[in-house]
């Protein structure tokens, strides 16, 4: 009995080691917003091809699928098939018992969909319909057209990887103390990891074909770092892009160019120091919060504070965006606790 005792004590220590605290930014599907710290065990994401541990740290933001509960799924299949009866009083009930299930339905009214033998015509005018039932679900907990019902992890930044991420909730402690929050309440997880020695660094990967400050579609790059007034911070980045909608020509993260038939390159302000604060073509920059429109100069190397409290985004300045542009910068971001 000891040793069992024993052996699970030192279970629950390494377990309790092998967490990491994170900065968390949550969306909720009410629209709500909650940030505040949780505890993260490396992300256990079950695959089509297999199960993945990714470390944490090198996760930047999590999207929660609607996800496919079978038992939930049959009961709502259940409820749907007794919308197509003629009854009014069995629809009204059957509609609300699916608009209580909300997401967890979603799944079976797409296999409802996907059965050819579903799709019929009907005489019913009244408003408990299954396209009612469906689009009411999705506007209540704003799920798009482009939802997927897989948990999508993104990994440093720049690449995704799509499953089953295995929790229930997640415990964040915010200002006004800690909260529970279901996975199914949840819309996204911007995650911050702090290394320990008093800063936090993320690597990031700017795409040319995507990461353009003129994208409109995902143009800038969500990091997952919230920053606070006044917070100090460092960026570094290196590579090179070509852009299709300047010519093709060759640029580095410092805004120096050359053109394609070129060997060497002109411009640029590798460190900040020309003292002009307008970021030039093809220059790495930063914005402070969603709704900012500011494209702020960073180049290949920066420091400086935060002026506002926010998400940090990163982008590649251009203001027309080609999806033809080539090439990465790497970028570093570190900031001071």
């Amino acid at each position: 009995m000891k040793k069992i005792i024993l052996s699970l004590c030192l279970f629950t220590i390494v377990n309790a080691f092998a967490q990491k605290q994170a900065e968390v930014n949550l969306e909720l599907h009410d629209g709500n917003v909650i940030k505040g710290t949780a505890a993260f065990n490396d992300v256990d994401l079950t695959t089509p091809y297999g199960k993945l541990l990714i470390p944490v740290a090198k996760v930047s933001n999590i999207k929660i699928g609607y996800g496919r509960d079978k038992s939930g799924a049959d009961k709502a299949l259940a409820q749907i098939k007794l919308l197509n009866t003629g009854n009014e009083d069995i629809r009204k009930n059957a509609y609300s018992e699916l608009l209580k299930m909300g997401v967890k339905a979603i799944s079976a009214f797409e296999d409802f969909y996907a059965d050819p033998k579903n799709l019929m015509d009907s005489d019913y005018t009244g408003e408990f319909t299954v396209d009612n039932a469906y689009e009411e679900i999705k506007s209540t907990n704003n799920i798009s057209d482009n939802s997927s019902p897989d948990d999508v992890i993104t990994i440093d930044g720049s690449y995704t990887m799509g499953g089953a991420y295995n929790f229930t909730k997640l415990d964040v402690k915010t200002e006004y103390g800690t909260l529970s929050i279901p996975k199914e309440k949840i819309k996204s997880i911007d995650v911050f990891v702090s290394s320990g020695d008093g800063k936090g660094e993320l690597i990031f990967k700017l795409m040319a074909s995507k990461h353009i400050s003129g994208n409109q579609n995902g143009g800038w790059l969500k990091t997952g770092i919230t920053l606070k007034s006044g917070q100090k911070f460092n960026i570094t980045a290196n590579g090179e892009v070509t852009l299709a909608s300047l010519s093709n020509n060759v640029y580095k993260p410092d805004g120096s160019t050359k053109s394609a038939s070129s060997s060497e390159y002109s411009g640029g302000d590798y460190d900040g120091g020309s003292g002009n604060t307008y970021p030039t073509y093809g220059m790495v920059v930063y914005k402070v919060g969603d709704a900012s429109y500011e494209n702020l100069k960073a180049g290949a190397k920066f420091t400086g504070s935060a002026k506002t409290s926010g998400m940090l985004y990163i982008s590649i300045y251009e203001t027309v965006y080609n999806a033809n542009n080539k090439g990465s910068y790497n970028v570093k971001i570190s900031v001071s606790k």
